[in-house]
């Protein structure tokens, strides 16, 4: 008589992790560039995936890829439903999701795992050298001081109700349809010489396996961050892509006569190489595209 009321609790148990690896459903907050590369990872997986836009032109791009689109701000957000919640929203000044939902956050009873993008702009400036996650915070811009308010945000409330989270520190973002082919093309290129300056990159393809790896693995939370292997200076970027595309760069000019907009001029105030051993080791992370060189040829041959 023991043993099918044992059999009967085992089968239970099994039915639960199976209807628990079933019931996988990722919110996504400002679903756009960075979080669409973890789309069809996940959804060839038979994952669910409702994400938010503030756009009704992009919510229809984004149901016709299969994403359950939400506008937001304006709608209900079905914190409920979620077993795993990416926020890919900038502060502004402070974090908008904390701050309208912190407490439909806390009481979210399936929710397991917490992605939070930020950006390695919390480091502020050291000259060139290098930053790991162990380096201090120092930031020199009021962005990056609103990061590390949103990313202190997002720590004490996860620790709070234990939920696991992770936040990826991104390096400067290319990939297909951003990048410097495109200013090359439209003749918006500009060789800016600043003595000195180095910059960290990170390929789209590259942000969207590492976050499918955190969401699958068991890390507890952590700060990892996002990066290639090759930090370099934005001229030789500009001057590689050129000659992948068979034209000549645009001419020298240096930062202080340079025509930027205040946000891109904003950039130049940090000089860094950014480290990211911790992100191979604890979650396995094979870069794709681990230089700049490699990655711009990629998007040379999808180009076609």
């Amino acid at each position: 008589m023991t043993r099918p009321a044992k059999n009967a609790v085992l089968n239970l148990r099994s039915l639960r992790k199976i209807v628990a690896r079933m019931n996988r459903t990722l919110l996504s907050i400002g679903h756009g560039y960075s979080a669409q590369a973890l789309e069809e990872r996940l959804l060839h997986k038979g994952w669910r995936i409702i994400g938010t836009t503030r756009s009704d032109a992009r919510a229809a791009e984004m149901e016709a890829r299969g994403i359950e689109a939400r506008i937001w701000p304006g709608t209900t957000l079905p914190f409920a439903e979620a077993t795993h919640l990416l926020t890919s929203i900038a502060p502004n000044p402070h974090d908008p999701l904390l701050a309208a939902h912190r407490a439909d956050i806390a009481a979210a009873q399936h929710l397991r795992w917490i992605g939070y993008l930020s950006t390695v702009g919390v480091y502020g400036d050291h000259g060139g050298g290098w930053v790991d996650e162990d380096t201090p915070v120092n930031p020199g811009t009021e962005r990056g001081r609103a990061r590390v308010e949103a990313e202190t945000g997002w720590q004490a409330l996860c620790a709070s109700v234990g939920l696991r989270l992770h936040i990826f520190r991104l390096a400067g973002i290319y990939g297909p349809g951003r990048g410097p082919f495109e200013k090359l093309r439209s003749g918006r290129a500009q060789l800016v010489i600043k003595p000195g300056q180095v910059f960290s990159r990170i390929h789209q393809a590259d942000i969207g396996q590492a976050l499918a790896l955190a969401i699958e693995s068991d890390t507890g939370t952590r700060v990892f961050n996002l990066c290639d292997d090759a930090p370099a200076p934005p001229q030789d970027v500009l001057c590689h892509a050129a000659a992948l595309l068979g034209i000549a760069p645009p001419p020298e000019v240096s930062f202080e006569d340079a025509k930027l907009s205040p946000m891109a001029r904003s950039f130049y105030t940090d000089s860094k190489r950014v480290c990211n051993h911790r992100i191979k080791r604890d979650l396995g992370l094979d870069l794709i595209y681990p230089d700049y060189q490699s990655g711009l040829q990629a998007i040379l041959r999808a180009e076609g």
